[in-house]
Protein backbone atom coordinates (compact mmCIF):
# COMPACT_ATOMS: atom_id res chain seq x y z
CA UNK A 1 0.00 0.00 0.00
CA UNK A 2 3.02 2.24 1.11
CA UNK A 3 4.96 1.36 -2.00
CA UNK A 4 1.77 1.99 -4.19
CA UNK A 5 1.24 5.20 -2.40
CA UNK A 6 4.95 6.35 -3.66
CA UNK A 7 4.10 5.03 -7.21
CA UNK A 8 1.59 7.73 -7.66
CA UNK A 9 3.23 10.18 -5.50
CA UNK A 10 6.27 9.79 -7.95
CA UNK A 11 4.21 9.44 -11.34
CA UNK A 12 2.32 12.73 -10.05
CA UNK A 13 5.52 14.34 -9.59
CA UNK A 14 6.99 13.35 -12.61
CA UNK A 15 3.43 13.89 -15.01
CA UNK A 16 3.97 17.99 -13.01
CA UNK A 17 7.07 18.06 -14.78
CA UNK A 18 6.41 16.78 -18.08
CA UNK A 19 3.59 19.08 -18.28
CA UNK A 20 5.79 22.69 -16.57
CA UNK A 21 3.29 22.64 -13.61
CA UNK A 22 5.42 23.24 -11.10
CA UNK A 23 3.17 23.66 -8.06
CA UNK A 24 2.10 20.52 -8.83
CA UNK A 25 5.86 19.22 -8.00
CA UNK A 26 6.01 21.41 -5.25
CA UNK A 27 3.06 19.55 -3.83
CA UNK A 28 4.29 16.05 -4.71
CA UNK A 29 8.44 16.25 -4.00
CA UNK A 30 7.70 16.73 -0.33
CA UNK A 31 6.04 13.61 0.10
CA UNK A 32 8.33 10.81 -1.77
CA UNK A 33 10.95 9.78 0.77
CA UNK A 34 8.43 9.89 3.68
CA UNK A 35 6.63 7.55 1.73
CA UNK A 36 9.62 5.33 0.56
CA UNK A 37 10.74 5.33 4.23
CA UNK A 38 7.17 4.10 5.34
CA UNK A 39 7.17 1.70 3.08
CA UNK A 40 10.85 0.73 4.52
CA UNK A 41 9.82 1.07 7.91
CA UNK A 42 6.72 -1.08 7.09
CA UNK A 43 8.23 -4.01 5.50
CA UNK A 44 10.15 -5.01 8.92
CA UNK A 45 13.74 -5.17 9.61
CA UNK A 46 14.90 -1.88 7.78
CA UNK A 47 18.30 -0.95 9.21
CA UNK A 48 18.43 2.79 11.06
CA UNK A 49 21.42 3.85 8.35
CA UNK A 50 19.08 2.94 5.59
CA UNK A 51 16.25 5.26 7.03
CA UNK A 52 18.89 8.07 7.45
CA UNK A 53 20.06 7.77 3.82
CA UNK A 54 16.23 8.29 2.47
CA UNK A 55 15.83 11.14 5.36
CA UNK A 56 18.63 12.65 4.27
CA UNK A 57 17.62 12.46 1.14
CA UNK A 58 14.85 14.13 1.64
CA UNK A 59 16.27 17.26 3.03
CA UNK A 60 18.17 17.45 -0.03
CA UNK A 61 14.80 17.56 -1.96
CA UNK A 62 13.42 19.85 0.56
CA UNK A 63 16.51 22.23 -0.08
CA UNK A 64 16.23 22.12 -3.64
CA UNK A 65 12.76 23.56 -3.71
CA UNK A 66 14.25 27.07 -3.35
CA UNK A 67 16.51 28.30 -6.33
CA UNK A 68 19.35 30.12 -4.15
CA UNK A 69 23.29 28.83 -3.77
CA UNK A 70 22.82 28.50 0.06
CA UNK A 71 20.30 26.57 -0.63
CA UNK A 72 21.72 24.12 -3.05
CA UNK A 73 24.49 23.78 -1.11
CA UNK A 74 22.65 22.58 1.98
CA UNK A 75 20.99 20.33 -0.23
CA UNK A 76 24.44 18.93 -1.00
CA UNK A 77 25.33 18.57 1.63
CA UNK A 78 22.47 16.70 2.92
CA UNK A 79 22.27 14.42 -0.06
CA UNK A 80 26.42 13.97 1.04
CA UNK A 81 25.36 12.85 4.88
CA UNK A 82 22.95 10.61 3.14
CA UNK A 83 25.90 8.98 0.70
CA UNK A 84 27.87 8.26 3.93
CA UNK A 85 25.18 6.18 5.13
CA UNK A 86 25.24 4.49 2.09
CA UNK A 87 28.41 3.46 2.26
CA UNK A 88 28.79 2.55 6.22
CA UNK A 89 25.69 0.19 5.21
CA UNK A 90 27.17 -1.25 2.12
CA UNK A 91 29.92 -2.58 4.21
CA UNK A 92 33.66 -3.65 2.25
CA UNK A 93 31.94 -6.58 0.50
CA UNK A 94 34.69 -7.15 -2.71
CA UNK A 95 33.43 -5.38 -6.09
CA UNK A 96 35.16 -5.63 -9.43
CA UNK A 97 38.66 -4.20 -9.99
CA UNK A 98 37.53 -3.01 -13.04
CA UNK A 99 33.82 -1.21 -12.60
CA UNK A 100 36.50 1.23 -9.68
CA UNK A 101 38.28 2.41 -12.80
CA UNK A 102 35.31 2.88 -14.83
CA UNK A 103 33.79 5.25 -12.18
CA UNK A 104 37.72 6.75 -11.74
CA UNK A 105 37.60 7.70 -15.31
CA UNK A 106 33.89 8.92 -14.94
CA UNK A 107 34.68 11.18 -11.95
CA UNK A 108 38.27 12.56 -13.50
CA UNK A 109 36.30 13.12 -17.08
CA UNK A 110 33.35 14.70 -15.09
CA UNK A 111 34.93 17.20 -12.86
CA UNK A 112 37.48 18.31 -14.98
CA UNK A 113 34.83 19.36 -17.86
CA UNK A 114 32.36 20.91 -15.64
CA UNK A 115 35.19 22.84 -13.56
CA UNK A 116 35.56 25.99 -16.11
CA UNK A 117 31.95 26.66 -16.63
CA UNK A 118 30.86 25.96 -12.63
CA UNK A 119 30.95 29.13 -10.69
CA UNK A 120 34.04 29.48 -8.80
CA UNK A 121 32.19 29.26 -5.30
CA UNK A 122 30.95 26.07 -5.94
CA UNK A 123 33.97 23.95 -7.71
CA UNK A 124 35.33 22.91 -4.67
CA UNK A 125 32.19 21.89 -3.47
CA UNK A 126 31.06 19.70 -5.93
CA UNK A 127 34.13 17.79 -6.61
CA UNK A 128 34.17 16.65 -2.76
CA UNK A 129 30.47 15.83 -3.43
CA UNK A 130 31.44 14.24 -6.60
CA UNK A 131 34.27 12.16 -4.79
CA UNK A 132 31.73 11.03 -2.33
CA UNK A 133 28.71 9.98 -4.77
CA UNK A 134 31.15 8.38 -6.93
CA UNK A 135 32.29 6.63 -4.16
CA UNK A 136 28.63 5.52 -3.39
CA UNK A 137 28.13 4.75 -6.86
CA UNK A 138 30.99 2.16 -7.02
CA UNK A 139 30.30 0.21 -3.80
CA UNK A 140 26.54 0.01 -4.29
CA UNK A 141 27.72 -2.91 -6.93
CA UNK A 142 28.50 -4.67 -4.20
CA UNK A 143 25.24 -5.79 -3.38
CA UNK A 144 23.98 -7.09 -6.99
CA UNK A 145 23.21 -5.45 -10.52
CA UNK A 146 20.04 -4.05 -9.15
CA UNK A 147 21.49 -2.13 -6.65
CA UNK A 148 24.39 -1.09 -8.36
CA UNK A 149 22.29 0.32 -11.24
CA UNK A 150 20.59 2.60 -8.13
CA UNK A 151 23.90 3.96 -7.72
CA UNK A 152 24.81 4.65 -11.16
CA UNK A 153 21.21 6.16 -11.51
CA UNK A 154 22.33 8.35 -8.67
CA UNK A 155 25.26 9.50 -10.05
CA UNK A 156 23.52 10.01 -13.70
CA UNK A 157 20.90 12.41 -11.73
CA UNK A 158 23.48 14.31 -9.89
CA UNK A 159 25.19 14.73 -13.22
CA UNK A 160 22.58 16.38 -14.67
CA UNK A 161 22.11 18.54 -12.03
CA UNK A 162 25.92 19.80 -12.25
CA UNK A 163 25.13 20.61 -16.39
CA UNK A 164 22.74 22.40 -15.58
CA UNK A 165 24.16 24.45 -12.84
CA UNK A 166 27.30 24.77 -15.62
CA UNK A 167 24.85 26.03 -17.86
CA UNK A 168 25.46 22.92 -20.11
CA UNK A 169 23.31 22.75 -23.34
CA UNK A 170 20.15 20.46 -20.98
CA UNK A 171 17.27 17.58 -22.70
CA UNK A 172 13.98 19.08 -22.79
CA UNK A 173 12.28 18.97 -19.58
CA UNK A 174 15.75 18.52 -17.84
CA UNK A 175 13.70 18.59 -14.43
CA UNK A 176 12.07 15.65 -15.39
CA UNK A 177 15.17 13.27 -16.00
CA UNK A 178 16.73 14.90 -13.29
CA UNK A 179 13.76 13.20 -11.03
CA UNK A 180 12.95 10.46 -12.85
CA UNK A 181 16.39 8.86 -12.59
CA UNK A 182 16.83 10.16 -8.76
CA UNK A 183 13.66 8.32 -7.88
CA UNK A 184 14.56 5.45 -9.69
CA UNK A 185 17.69 5.39 -8.02
CA UNK A 186 16.75 6.13 -4.32
CA UNK A 187 13.88 2.95 -4.93
CA UNK A 188 16.87 0.37 -6.12
CA UNK A 189 19.15 1.56 -3.52
CA UNK A 190 16.51 1.28 -0.34
CA UNK A 191 14.26 -1.55 -1.90
CA UNK A 192 17.06 -4.27 -4.19
CA UNK A 193 17.57 -6.75 -2.95
CA UNK A 194 16.39 -6.45 0.62
CA UNK A 195 18.14 -9.50 2.38
CA UNK A 196 21.90 -8.08 1.30
CA UNK A 197 20.99 -4.62 2.37
CA UNK A 198 19.43 -5.75 6.37
CA UNK A 199 22.30 -8.14 6.48
CA UNK A 200 25.01 -5.39 5.71
CA UNK A 201 23.49 -2.78 7.47
CA UNK A 202 23.62 -5.06 10.73
CA UNK A 203 26.98 -5.18 9.78
CA UNK A 204 27.54 -1.45 9.53
CA UNK A 205 25.61 -1.05 12.89
CA UNK A 206 27.94 -4.08 14.79
CA UNK A 207 31.07 -2.35 13.02
CA UNK A 208 31.43 -6.13 11.41
CA UNK A 209 31.98 -7.32 7.87
CA UNK A 210 31.74 -10.90 5.91
CA UNK A 211 34.39 -11.79 3.75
Amino acid sequence: MLLAAFALAAAFDLGSLLAGWHLGHVIAKPLLMPLLVAHVIARGGAPRLLVAALLFGWGGDLALLFDADAAFLIGMGSFAAGHVCYLVLFGRRRTRPALAAVYALALLSTVTLLWGDLPAELRIPVAGYSVLLTAMAYRSSALGWRTGLGGALFLLSDTLIATGVAEWPQLPRPDFWIMATYLAAQYLLAAEPVAPVQAYGMEAVHGTTTP
